[in-house]
């Protein structure tokens, strides 16, 4: 497989046991780890790895055909080289037949929107002070208080 022209040995696999061994990834998607432990064991969790662990990400059933993204991280030293994309790809092409809606709710960021927007989802909806009322300090990103949850959604 080619990500960004480059030769890989990318693979993605299923993580089943002992999740937490990956808390440093997580923490980079969710900084507290109170929110991490809501979804951890009751999503399902993947790791790329291309020689080593690059990224994970954790997705957990909706209802009605939708398929939640509650955690996706790459190694800050692997950003943009298109990992994150790969496993976007994979759960779509993986979940297609059981689900309709891939979605993921995000923070109203100028580093993680486009991201999501250029891999396919389009703004659904947004749960106000979901930050503010959901975690124990504010949560920064790219120097801007987080303060609504904004849900995007790809057909899938």
């Amino acid at each position: 497989m080619a990500i960004d022209g480059v030769r890989s040995c990318m693979k993605i696999r299923e993580v089943n046991e002992n999740k937490k061994k990956f808390i440093s990834l997580l923490l980079l998607a969710d900084e507290q780890e109170s929110m991490v432990d809501r979804y951890l064991e009751k999503g399902t969790m993947y790791v790329l790895e291309d020689s080593n662990v690059k990224a994970e990400c954790v997705v957990t059933e909706e209802g009605n055909g939708v398929l939640e993204i509650k955690n996706i991280a790459v190694e800050p030293k692997n950003q943009g080289k298109g990992y994150g994309k790969a496993l976007i790809d994979f759960l779509a092409s993986k979940y297609a037949d059981g689900y309709s809606v891939l979605q993921v709710g995000t923070g109203d960021s100028p580093l993680t929107i486009p991201f999501y927007e250029k891999c396919g989802f389009a703004r659904s909806h947004s749960i106000p002070n979901f930050f503010t009322d959901n975690y124990d300090h504010p949560i920064y990103e790219d120097g801007i208080q987080l303060i609504d949850m904004v849900y995007l959604q790809r057909r899938i």
